[in-house]
């Protein structure tokens, strides 16, 4: 019983993070335009991985997307692969953790499903690490510029997105690992009983063994006292 609670507090953070992790993608604020010894703020430049958008002092926000994949820097092709590659395999660690988890009537013996838990553990601690990567990566390249003191063009700040990104990583890496932590504490409790129950065995057999051996014990020699012809 505590195993399968322990299975389905780490699904529930998994889960959590997978949400968390596909919601950056299509979330607008990865980077915005800081405003460090800007006396007036006219307009507010922001960006994410597939456009870049200037929204004026009335709200009024324009935005344009990236002409052509090939002609990005490399820090964006590198973290869209990576947040894409997040959200697949967490998505498939979820498919393997519904089908694996003791409280679900799907996947087979106890060691199939035992098996696909560990699977789904690795894929969502691969997914935290993807996502971090990638979150990291463009947390390094905006911070870079910024402190850059040759750099002119417009400096940025981190966006919101690498903040929750970071947050469903973190889940996915920790729910992922108490994911194998459940495997080995029910290897270690299978263990326990397959010894008991060898020792069971041989303890039975022992018996068995004692009981067949009394069985074919020769009979004694008849007493020679005189008057007796029964055995001692």
């Amino acid at each position: 019983m505590g195993n399968m609670a322990t299975e389905i507090v780490a699904f529930l953070l998994t889960i959590s993070g997978w949400i968390l992790v596909s919601s950056t993608l299509p979330t607008d604020y990865w980077k915005v335009s800081s405003v460090d010894g800007t006396v007036i703020t006219t307009a507010t430049f922001w960006s994410n991985l597939w456009k870049t958008c200037v929204t004026d002092s009335t709200g009024v926000s324009n935005c344009k997307d990236f002409p052509s994949m090939l002609a990005l820097d490399a820090y964006i092709q590198v973290c869209r692969g990576l947040m894409i590659a997040a959200v697949c395999l967490g998505f498939f660690g979820a498919v393997l953790a519904l089908i694996g988890m003791k409280c679900t009537k799907i996947g087979g013996s106890e060691t199939t499903k035992a098996r696909l838990t560990v699977l789904s553990g690795f894929h969502f601690i691969l997914s935290g690490l993807c996502s971090m990567i990638a979150c990291s990566i463009y947390a390094r390249r905006i911070t870079t510029d910024f402190f850059d003191p040759l750099f002119v063009a417009q400096k940025f700040e981190l966006g919101a997105a690498l903040f929750i990104g970071w947050a469903g990583s973190v889940l996915c890496i920790l729910g992922g690992l108490i994911f194998c932590l459940s495997l080995s504490e029910g290897f270690s409790i299978r263990a326990e009983y397959s010894y008991s129950g060898a020792a069971s065995f041989v303890t039975a057999r022992n018996k068995h063994s004692k009981t067949v051996n009394s069985l074919h014990k020769e009979p004694r020699e008849p007493s020679r006292q005189f008057g007796r012809n029964a055995y001692v």
